[in-house]
């Protein structure tokens, strides 16, 4: 078993203290670290002094001592704490919304295999946001080194002012060769991506009248270019008929069986990362004149200053991409992965905004699997979390580009569609409900489930909503009248 600490720091708030004690003593066992509090006060002074993966958060706390879950998210300090409403059994089945600011909700008298998976869950979602924003943290100090790298090679602005981290390593290469072309007055200068040891040689960039771009070399054809490379320092050879270099080697051709009369050449190793290194690859001809020592000093510092830019422009995708990452961490129901609840009155919000500023119509859609305690009760809770990340999958994909989908709580999903009346939202809603009765759902060891929807519709404007809670409990009454009215069906 692996240590309390490895496994998750949990607090429960639990104002019984033989529930509390019975909680504490299951996910002990399991290897979680445990602390228990009675009230708000003895809460807040725990997750001060260390802050827990998860809370345990009883209802009758919360609502007597009010405001737990409001403070919570409004604290930068515990934002990320997922919480577990715990609810009695009477109270989960009347109402399966999630109160706001909480991750999930268990009823009680706890099932413990439906507790401890959905401890497992959070848990398993809260380390992946910590994983998230430590690595953007480190990216975000590799990106100031890398600004700091710039700012000392501003003498260079002549050659790299066309260089930013918003181009592609490819764009850079094609920048440089040519600023360096003519800084140099060169006919040829390009980019050879290769490693000590390949035999072939790309070249993503070449500022040349033969237009070499995008070409294979055979390095066996080009010493300099491998000796730079297994040397990892620049090679000069300011005349390639007396080098010995060359000694063995025919006349250089382009691609195409060109033969060059080459005066003098050099190559100037550099290295992006692990994987990625090449040369700055200079070239004179024989009516040219010869490349010297201060031609290779210049370019290595602009070859230096150039992967300073490229490791930035990397750095800045890393950090982009992480913060996409952390986003949809923070955003994404762990088990169903659309939408969550917290993520969704955000959208609504905005998109009710939007409707109302340019006098457009918008539907909301509140789904509840009908009789979903029954596939719980009968193929057990893994077997009802595998429905519902399948019902999400089916939910995304009969949806436009320009649709939301969001799982608001338990076995309750809403869908948003942006300009859309109620007829239209009704027509969308009837042939959902139908492909979702037709649909198999696979709950393992070769056993199907069939189930059925009921679908709750409101739109916007219409009297009375005038706001997102107005419009999510217009659609709550309907999806009411569908269940009262006999389940499998649409009411508007």
């Amino acid at each position: 078993m692996s240590s309390s600490t490895d496994a998750g720091r949990i607090v429960i708030a639990e104002r019984d203290p033989v529930a509390a004690a019975a909680l504490s003593w299951l996910l002990r066992e399991r290897g979680y670290a445990v602390e228990s509090v009675l009230d708000r006060d003895e809460l807040f002074a725990s997750i001060t002094q260390t802050t827990p993966d998860l809370i345990l958060l009883d209802a009758d706390v919360a609502h007597r001592d009010g405001g737990i879950l409001e403070e919570l998210r409004q604290d930068q300090r515990w934002h990320d704490i997922r919480v577990v409403v715990t609810t009695p059994q009477s109270v989960a089945s009347v109402d399966g919304a999630l109160p706001w600011g909480a991750d999930d909700s268990v009823a009680k008298p706890f099932r413990v295999p439906e507790l401890l998976a959905r401890v497992r869950t959070q848990l398993r979602a809260s380390e992946q946001l910590r994983v998230a924003r430590s690595a953007l943290k480190e990216t975000s100090a590799e990106l100031e080194r890398a600004r700091e790298d710039a700012v000392n090679n501003r003498r260079l602005v002549d050659i790299l002012h066309e260089v930013t981290g918003e181009l592609s390593a490819n764009e850079i290469y094609r920048i440089l060769v040519r600023r360096m072309a003519w800084a140099l007055e060169l006919s040829h200068c390009s980019i050879i991506l290769a490693r000590a040891g390949d035999s072939v040689g790309t070249v993503p960039a070449s500022h040349d009248e033969h237009g070499a771009r995008d070409a294979e070399i055979r390095l066996e054809q080009h010493p300099e270019i491998r000796s730079a490379l297994e040397s990892a320092k620049s090679i000069l050879v300011a005349d390639v008929r007396t080098h010995p270099l060359f000694d063995d080697l025919d006349a250089p051709a382009t691609p195409d069986g060109q033969r060059i009369d080459v005066r003098s050449v050099a190559a100037i190793p550099f290295s992006i990362d692990r994987w990625r290194s090449g040369v700055l690859y200079l070239r004179t001809d024989r009516d040219e004149r010869s490349l010297g020592s201060d031609d290779v000093a210049f370019s290595e510092i602009v070859i230096r200053a150039a992967v300073a830019v490229i490791r930035r422009a990397q750095a800045l995708e890393t950090t982009r991409a992480d913060n996409r990452r952390l986003e949809a961490l923070a955003t994404t129901d762990p088990l169903t992965r659309v939408l969550n609840r917290r993520a969704l009155l955000d959208r609504l919000t905005a998109e009710v905004d939007r409707a109302r500023r340019y006098d457009s119509s918008l539907a909301l859609l509140l789904f509840d699997v009908d009789h979903f305690k029954q596939i719980n009760d009968t193929a057990g809770h893994l077997a009802g979390d595998s429905v519902l990340r399948q019902l999400g999958a089916l939910l995304e994909d009969a949806m436009r580009k320009v649709d939301i989908v969001a799982r608001y709580g338990g076995e309750e999903f809403i869908a948003i569609l942006p300009e859309t009346a109620a007829d239209g939202a009704v027509v969308f809603a009837e042939r959902l409900r139908e492909r979702i009765g037709l649909h198999s759902f696979d709950i393992g060891a070769g056993r199907i489930v069939r189930l059925t929807v009921s679908i709750g519709i409101a739109t916007f404007p219409a009297s009375g909503v005038g706001s997102t809670e107005d419009l999510i409990a217009r659609a709550d009454e309907a999806l009411y009248r569908a269940k009262a009215g006999g389940r499998n069906q649409v009411k508007a």
